[in-house]
């Protein structure tokens, strides 16, 4: 190719170069070869705008296009009113921008209608029941999420519509509970005046002469609006036939209804030291039983002693005068001489004499036992004499002293030394399996002998005394008093405030006399130092103002204790005897005491036994910490560690 002449302009192959050239800067907002400003040529929803020295159109905020010939309208709401504008909204959408609104039953935190959420604004749930009266009279309005919901107040019930209910389109409405009249007991009424709005109550009673199982006297009116059924139902006292009593008769006749009265009298050999018994037809249509009952009449023979040598007289004690006993008295002779026979007679004899006495058919120088008791029915406690017929003797005068000793006169020649022979039987009315023998013999020159034996307390003694140059012994009958009995075998307790242990009550061996009861004993905590077992001062719960000096919360005869053992909750409101169990004091603080005692021969004697200690639980940890080294003081051990842990 060849180049052309100098001056005739650009190159040929430069044309395109300077043609794009000239293209492109009127693009950039230059003026064109034709002179066209680029801002002039912006969309009217566009804005011009110079960037690294160009001009170019771009769309405004909410359009989108090149912002020359197109800038469309953004839609904000397309992606939902929940993304855009949160929960509980509607999004609306407007030219070039939107604006967000609460949906019904919330409201914008801006408290503006409108709002666009770029400030933190959102809807929250509108509490319509600030409005009061919402829910008309007898309502009660409840708010729920965009909207409420209406019931009706306690006491009233909804009528002509629904529940829960909304007071814009439904009839529903609130009328006050009323029950009306109660409903009758057949043989009842009611006590006292009512009313029949919602929670009143009646209370009903039955008729006299009537009465009810089970004791609900009570009718209620409900939110239904009506009154409860009444459960009392009334029916005729009737107690039925009266109750049997140990050792007692029903006599005369009696009525079954209410207020009728059964006498008794006791059985032959029994009596009721407190007076009449009767069982009296109650309310509940239950005899009441009466607190008396018929004890056995124990005859109690005393001053049993020989005159005119063949003759025994005696005295009674019968806690009451009786027309006529009938007594058994038997007979027992022995001579000295082994080989001779034995003398044996049974006499039974009849008096009303509180003095009898009954004279014998006896054997000279016969060493008898004469056993004088009551013929049954009556019971008694036998009497035993010995006593040696008249016969020539070296013993005289012999008689006891000190309740186990013998002194004696010897018929002999001054200084003679003499040796005497002993005999002894030892027996016991209340324990028939017990047997005592002793024999031995003793050598004295006085002419006044004396000798004390080794004697168990509360036994009839015979003693046989015969002196070695004589042919017939002397018998004298001994009975020594009876001594405290066995202490009482107690588990012991500490109670700090929880429920009270069954107390196990063991029976106590007959070892030092009969044991005629057992007491429970309930004292101040304070007295239980300067308690005296022989104390006859304790009385029972009822003859005290208060509890402060103790009281017997319990007797039981030893007959009525059985053999192998018993139990005994203190508190348990019954009666023991003539005594009553109460309840303890909360607050205070006791000790339980059991206590044994024997009787015989106008003598008492006592063991004590603490059987428990009840301290109450309100006590503070400081006093718990005094009481002793316990369970108590492992748990303030245990709680202290553990403060000293954290």
């Amino acid at each position: 190719m060849g180049r052309g002449p100098r001056g005739a302009g650009p190159p040929r192959r430069l044309l395109p170069l300077l043609l794009l050239l000239g293209l492109a800067r009127g693009a950039a907002g230059a003026p064109g070869a034709d002179g066209l400003d680029v801002c002039a040529t912006c969309h009217e929803h566009a804005t011009c705008q110079q960037r690294e020295g160009k001009k170019i159109c771009i769309c405004n905020y909410g359009f989108v296009g090149n912002g020359r010939t197109q800038c469309v309208d953004k839609n904000e709401c397309q992606f939902g009113a929940t993304v855009v504008c949160g929960n509980h909204t509607s999004c609306h959408n407007t030219p070039g921008g939107f604006y967000c609104i609460c949906l019904e039953g919330y409201r914008a935190t801006n408290n503006k209608k409108t709002f666009i959420p770029n400030d933190g604004t959102f809807c929250t749930d509108v509490d319509e029941c600030e409005v009061s009266g919402l829910c008309r009279h007898g309502g009660r309005c409840v708010n729920t999420h965009g909207s409420f919901e209406c019931y009706c107040m306690d006491g009233y019930l909804p009528r002509n519509g629904p529940e829960p209910f909304h007071p814009t389109t439904d009839t529903t409405s609130c009328t006050e509970i009323d029950c009306g009249t109660p409903p009758e007991v057949p043989n009842g009424y009611i006590i006292g005046n009512y009313t029949s709005r919602l929670g009143s109550q009646v209370r009903y009673a039955c008729r006299e002469g009537f009465f009810s199982v089970p004791e609900d006297t009570v009718s209620s009116c409900t939110a239904l609006g009506t009154w409860e059924s009444p459960k009392l139902h009334c029916q005729e006292i009737n107690c039925g036939n009266p109750p049997e009593m140990r050792h007692a008769i029903l006599v005369g006749n009696h009525s079954s209804r209410l207020g009728g009265v059964a006498r008794y009298v006791c059985q032959e050999g029994f009596e009721s030291p407190g007076g009449k018994i009767t069982s009296v037809c109650t309310e509940k249509g239950t005899w009441r039983e009466s607190t008396l009952t018929c004890t056995e009449i124990l005859t109690k023979i005393d001053d049993v002693s020989v005159f005119n040598d063949t003759c025994v007289r005696w005295q009674i004690n019968s806690g009451r005068i009786n027309p006529k006993i009938a007594y058994v008295i038997s007979v027992k002779g022995q001579r000295l001489d082994p080989m001779e026979s034995v003398h044996e007679e049974t006499i039974n004899l009849t008096t009303d004499s509180r003095t009898p006495e009954v004279c014998l058919a006896l054997y000279p120088g016969t060493n008898y036992t004469v056993n004088i008791s009551t013929a049954p029915p009556r019971r008694s406690v036998p009497a035993v004499i010995g006593f040696q017929t008249a016969v020539k003797q070296t013993i005289s005068n012999i008689s006891g002293f000190n309740e186990t000793c013998l002194r004696w006169r010897s018929i002999k020649t001054a200084d003679m030394e003499e040796m005497y022979l002993f005999h002894i039987w030892g027996q016991r009315w209340y324990q028939k399996e017990f047997a005592q023998e002793m024999t031995f013999n003793i050598s004295s020159s006085s002419r006044d002998p004396e000798v004390c034996l080794d004697l168990h307390p509360g036994t009839d003694y015979n003693v046989s005394l015969r002196a070695l140059s004589s042919e017939l012994p002397v018998v004298i009958s001994l009975t020594t008093q009876i001594t405290e009995p066995p202490l009482p075998e107690v588990e012991f307790f500490t109670v700090h405030g929880g429920p009270l242990p069954r107390l196990r009550l063991r029976k106590a061996k007959e070892k030092n006399g009969p044991i005629s009861s057992y007491q429970v004993l309930v004292l101040p905590l304070a007295l239980q130092s300067t308690f005296s077992c022989d104390s006859e001062g304790t009385s029972s719960f009822f003859s005290n103002a208060s509890d402060a000096d103790g009281y017997v919360a319990a007797e039981l005869l030893a007959k009525d204790v059985p053999d192998d053992a018993m139990e005994i909750l203190i508190g348990d409101r019954l009666y023991y005897g003539e005594y009553y169990n109460a309840p303890l004091k909360r607050g205070n603080d006791y000790c339980i005491i059991l206590r044994i005692t024997s009787e015989w021969n106008k003598v008492r004697r006592h063991s004590c036994a603490v059987w428990a200690q009840v301290k109450d639980s309100s006590l503070t940890l400081l006093q718990m910490a005094g009481v002793g080294l316990g369970s108590m003081a492992v748990v303030i051990i245990l709680t202290f560690l553990s403060f000293s842990a954290v």
